[in-house]
């Protein structure tokens, strides 16, 4: 997704680079990186958002040569879920927001909801 002044929306190359990562199930260079994404983005653009992503603790690095490789702290679902408590994390309207998330389902994943709800409960119970 760009904006209309044709640049990235804030956070579309971090998810990106995420995406990467996750898919290649090792860790990776930013050379590496660079060159799945394609284009002409910068290698030093590359290394800026992989630095950000360790700094948020997405990402783990180690020494390789005279840079880092680097790999997800999470797997992807993992990751998604952790954004999803987030987003409701101290708002006075949970209520709200979940209405509306539920509301926005699709009827296989409202279905795939309840089951995991209700798998969920009965795990508490035992």
């Amino acid at each position: 997704m760009t904006t209309k002044d044709g640049r990235r929306a804030p956070g579309t190359l971090e998810a990106e680079v995420m995406t990467i990562l996750w898919a290649a199930g090792r860790p990776m260079s930013t050379a590496e990186v660079q060159s799945e994404i394609g284009g002409d983005l910068a290698y030093n653009t590359l290394q800026t958002i992989l630095i950000r992503l360790h700094e948020k603790k997405a990402v783990e690095r180690r020494r390789a040569g005279r840079g880092h490789v680097y790999w997800p702290t999470e797997d992807a679902s993992t990751a998604a879920a952790s954004q999803m408590r987030a987003a409701l994390a101290d708002r006075p309207d949970r209520h709200a927001v979940l209405q509306r998330f539920a509301a926005s389902l699709d009827d296989a994943d409202a279905e795939m909801l309840r089951r995991l709800l209700s798998d969920t409960r009965r795990s508490a119970d035992t």
